[in-house]
């Protein structure tokens, strides 16, 4: 095709060589069908057991990342039996969560981390207004009425996470390919986030399998206490 008038060469091939676009049309739809990469993590502690609620997130180094203005789902952190649920809620930044009590006690959640400080002052049955988490980090949330309410909600920057479940199991499916930073993160973690980090590099839809192995610090009782069972404020 002669170099100039983009409008003539488009022409010529429609007039000339039909095929050729119909052709060009059919392999832009079958590589837009090719699985992308996965990523299965099992993340368990150091004798060996299945660690939950751990988050395994990956931030693309050279991989095209979606563009950081599609607004992120809202998410729910709820509680329910004198708890908060989930124990840890990984969220993309852009954010908004919502605070329901569908207890019928009042609660007053509050936090002072510095990715996001705010407070819902005490409040019935029914939703709180959400709350934008604008930054990444780990919030640590807790009740300022009932002290043994704790959990987390880690900010990511990246739209790439996932939380394990009880067999320590977590998977992400559909990534670019590329380089990724990766991260494993809990609230019981024994050191630091960068401790148990590395880099993969993910191409065409080969999986990849990740293991970490993490030290834990010991679990603090988070269950209310027995006098508060039957109810109460």
């Amino acid at each position: 095709m002669r170099r100039g008038n983009p409008d003539t060469g488009l022409r010529t091939i429609r007039r000339d060589r039909p095929g050729v676009l119909l052709l060009l049309v059919f392999g832009v739809l079958c590589s837009a069908q090719l699985p992308a990469a996965g990523v299965t993590g099992q993340v368990a502690d150091n004798a060996g057991l299945p660690v939950e609620d751990a988050v395994i997130s990956l931030t693309p180094r050279d991989a095209v990342s979606p563009a950081a203005a599609v607004t992120a789902p809202a998410a729910v952190m709820d509680q329910w039996g004198k708890q908060f649920t989930p124990y840890v809620l990984p969220v993309r930044v852009g954010t908004r969560v919502s605070f329901p009590n569908r207890d019928n006690i009042k609660h007053h959640v509050y936090s002072f981390s510095p990715a996001k400080r705010f407070e819902l002052k005490l409040y019935s049955s029914g939703t709180a207004q959400p709350v934008l988490f604008d930054k990444p980090g780990i919030v640590a949330l807790g009740c300022n009425i009932h002290d043994w309410m704790i959990a987390y909600i880690d900010v990511l920057a990246t739209p790439y996470f996932a939380k394990t479940d009880a067999q320590g199991h977590a998977g992400i499916d559909a990534l670019p390919d590329g380089v990724y930073h990766v991260e494993v993160w809990h609230p019981r973690l024994r050191g630091s986030v960068t401790d148990f980090s590395r880099d993969i590099t993910l191409s065409g839809a080969k999986p990849v399998a990740l293991q970490f192995t993490l030290p834990l610090k010991r679990e603090q009782h988070r269950a209310p206490p027995r006098y508060y069972e039957g109810g109460g404020y």
